[in-house]
């Protein structure tokens, strides 16, 4: 059965060579740090005045493309029509459907957010493109994933998640089978970056170190499952939770695994999107 690529797709997670000292990044973690120093530190400005922003980040990720030149700008935080007829055509879910691969985002989405849809759609680059390929959400026969990670925020019931709960997911996620890329749009690192208040169950800084531990915990367990992983970002913010706007700190991507994807000689998050297109041949 074909072992899938396991993508985790941080949203607003700047690498920590360019984190401020006393950063969320210096707390122990003893697989993520190492994986992610041992892969590309990545420009996510491409040379474009201004902060980058998720929609074009994005995107250029997931379509190879250079959404930013296309936009004439960063642009976000959600897709607009430009953004959108490009993930229409390029999108890597959309690609590799259309080349009778198999696709998957592991995120769980409650009710709420179908109901918020539903009054007015308004998707990211990832569940836009997911369904852009024509595939569910909340995909069912696989082992989902919360974005907060059980910190609590906005999802009490998984507030008790444990670092073994994590390891043990990371585990489960590498043991499918049948696909060839999943998914996970982490994208609460941004929101933990924008936030300038306390957050339940702990302060900010907990909350960070919380977010980026239980990261390490499921990469540990993808890792000891033998799982292909590739680990990218979009722009910087988390790694700075001195300020709350973005910033124009490099992003990481690293992979293991993974053959002939490597990092090696990528420079920008173009490149990193145009590898993940050539690894598939697509």
């Amino acid at each position: 059965m074909t072992r899938p690529l396991i993508w985790l797709a941080l949203d607003g997670v700047g690498h920590p060579q360019d984190a401020p000292p006393g950063s969320a990044w210096e707390a122990h973690l003893p697989t993520l740090r190492p994986f992610v120093e041992a892969g590309a530190a990545l420009d996510a400005t491409l040379g474009v005045p201004g902060l980058p922003q998720s929609a074009t980040g994005q995107a250029v990720w997931l379509t190879g493309v250079d959404a930013v030149a296309l936009m004439g700008e960063h642009f976000g935080p959600q897709p607009g029509p430009t953004l959108r007829r490009l993930l229409d055509a390029r999108a890597l879910p959309v690609r590799l459907v259309a080349a009778g691969g198999r696709a998957a985002l592991l995120n769980v989405y409650p009710p709420g957010y179908f109901e918020a849809q539903a009054r007015r759609a308004r998707h990211g680059c990832f569940p836009y493109s997911v369904l852009a390929a024509g595939l569910p959400l909340n995909p069912p026969g696989l082992p989902l994933l919360s974005p907060t990670l059980g910190l609590g925020y906005a999802e009490p019931w998984a507030a008790q998640d444990t670092l073994a709960d994590w390891r043990a997911r990371g585990r489960a996620v590498a043991g499918v089978r049948g696909y060839d890329l999943l998914m996970f749009d982490a994208w609460f690192g941004d929101v933990l970056g924008h936030l300038g208040r306390e957050v339940p169950p702990v302060g900010l800084w907990g909350a960070a170190v919380a977010y980026l531990e239980r990261l390490d915990a499921l990469l540990a367990g993808l890792l000891e499952g033998g799982a292909a992983v590739v680990l990218s970002s979009d722009h910087g913010n988390f790694e700075d939770l001195g300020v709350k706007a973005h910033t124009v700190a490099r992003v990481p991507f690293a992979v293991a695994g993974t053959g002939g994807l490597v990092t090696m000689g990528a420079r920008s998050v173009l490149d990193g999107g145009q590898r993940l297109h050539e690894f598939f041949g697509v």
